[in-house]
């Protein structure tokens, strides 16, 4: 396995109603793989995701224990810079929230949030990020329209090319098919292929078959706990714990 860009260490964390979402949580994020969070609902997959890039901040009264490490750093230093780390781990949901304005003011944004005002450099990230995102072929001669008039599938991308313009280190998806067609399934699906060799992504599947189709390593998590941890092959086809072996076969969840 390749070196790791998150380290997770003994992570717990607790909603203010005292709902206890993750329990003694322990992850090695290798870099530049598709690394898949996959189990039932409540699990723990979103909180964890949300907690990588400090959107767990959000929320009121909840507590957490334990460390991540992002690039050598730990994300709860009191010295971090909170919005500099969600440029750099970048996060999509699943359902896709365009800003108001057309597909290039969408995608330059963030950037200009982040002080970039060059021309050439935006637009330059525009269509790389387009491109990325398998979107350009379909809207590079319509950028001045509204990103509200994109189809379902297209707005996802869309929000997948405004994380990528900001050429993050890490992209956490949450769900990111679950409501497009089969096609454009497909099409974000492939994607994933050519963007793990620049990034490394997180990503929580609408199914155990996308999380055996697109993860190179997966994590089973059940009632805040992970169960198992390991490649493709072994955690899909012969996995070593009970639990696990039970929900990829359908036998619950």
């Amino acid at each position: 396995m390749t070196d790791s860009i998150i380290n997770i260490q003994n992570i717990s964390f607790t909603y203010g109603d005292g709902t206890e979402a993750l329990k003694n949580v322990s992850l090695k994020i290798p870099r530049n793989e598709v690394f898949v969070l996959f189990g039932p609902s409540r699990a723990g997959k979103t909180t964890l995701m949300r907690l990588l890039n400090r959107l767990s901040d959000l929320q009121e009264g909840a507590t957490h224990a334990g460390d991540v490490e992002f690039a050598g750093q730990n994300i709860f230093n009191k010295n971090i810079d909170v919005i500099a780390l969600r440029r750099r781990i970048g996060m999509v949901f699943a359902v896709p929230i365009p800003l108001p304005g057309t597909i290039y003011e969408n995608l330059t944004f963030g950037l200009k949030m982040a002080g970039i005002k060059d021309a050439n450099t935006l637009n330059e990230r525009v269509e790389t990020s387009l491109r990325q995102s398998a979107l350009w072929d379909e809207v590079k001669d319509r950028l001045d329209d509204s990103a509200f008039a994109l189809s379902g599938g297209q707005k996802q991308r869309l929000c997948l090319a405004r994380s990528l313009a900001l050429e993050p280190d890490v992209i956490l998806l949450d769900n990111p098919t679950s409501g497009l067609d089969p096609i454009s399934t497909s099409i974000v699906e492939q994607s994933l292929t050519e963007l793990k060799k620049q990034y490394t992504i997180i990503m929580v599947p609408h199914s155990v078959q996308q999380a055996s189709r697109v993860a190179d390593r997966a994590a089973f998590l059940l009632d805040g706990e992970v169960i198992e941890v390991g490649g493709q092959a072994q955690i899909f086809l012969h996995p070593k714990e009970k639990k696990t072996e039970d929900y990829v076969t359908g036998r619950f969840g």
